[in-house]
């Protein structure tokens, strides 16, 4: 496998959204490209994609709000499960950050995803007991 990680492209924004569809990321109430827009157009934040002889077949947004670091859309194709794609991202994530000065990195994973939980918590991240809470001020 020719592999590389890199900063998504503008022209890349459909192929990452129907990756997002295919590994099960995609909710109906977020608008992906709206997403997409927003961390590519922050220098605090990024999309960076795997990609197998030129195929996307990843993805990871990942960000600092001068507080913390975040990862999001950590994602791999269905296809490429099992191949380290999601483990290299997310170090490819934490390098990003580590590379601004980002000392701790959070995330969030619905509390009904076990798969994702063990995932993460192999990668040395723990739950902190937190509650998240939203509200949307610009619809």
């Amino acid at each position: 496998m020719r592999s590389v990680i890199e900063p998504l492209q503008p022209n890349e924004r459909d192929a990452v959204v129907a990756l997002w569809k295919d590994a099960g990321v995609y909710r109906p109430w977020n608008d992906p490209y709206r997403d997409i827009d927003f961390a590519m157009r922050d220098p605090h934040s990024t999309l960076l994609v795997f990609k197998d002889e030129g195929t996307i077949i990843g993805s990871v947004m990942c960000g600092e709000d001068g507080h913390r670091g975040w990862v999001y859309y950590l994602a791999t194709h269905p296809d490429h499960r099992g191949q380290r794609v999601g483990q290299r991202l997310t170090q490819a994530a934490e390098d990003w950050l580590k590379s601004r000065g980002v000392w701790k990195v959070q995330l969030l994973v619905r509390s009904d995803n076990a798969k994702a939980v063990s995932f993460y918590e192999r990668l040395g991240y723990e739950d902190t007991r937190s509650v998240c809470l939203q509200k949307v001020i610009d619809p």
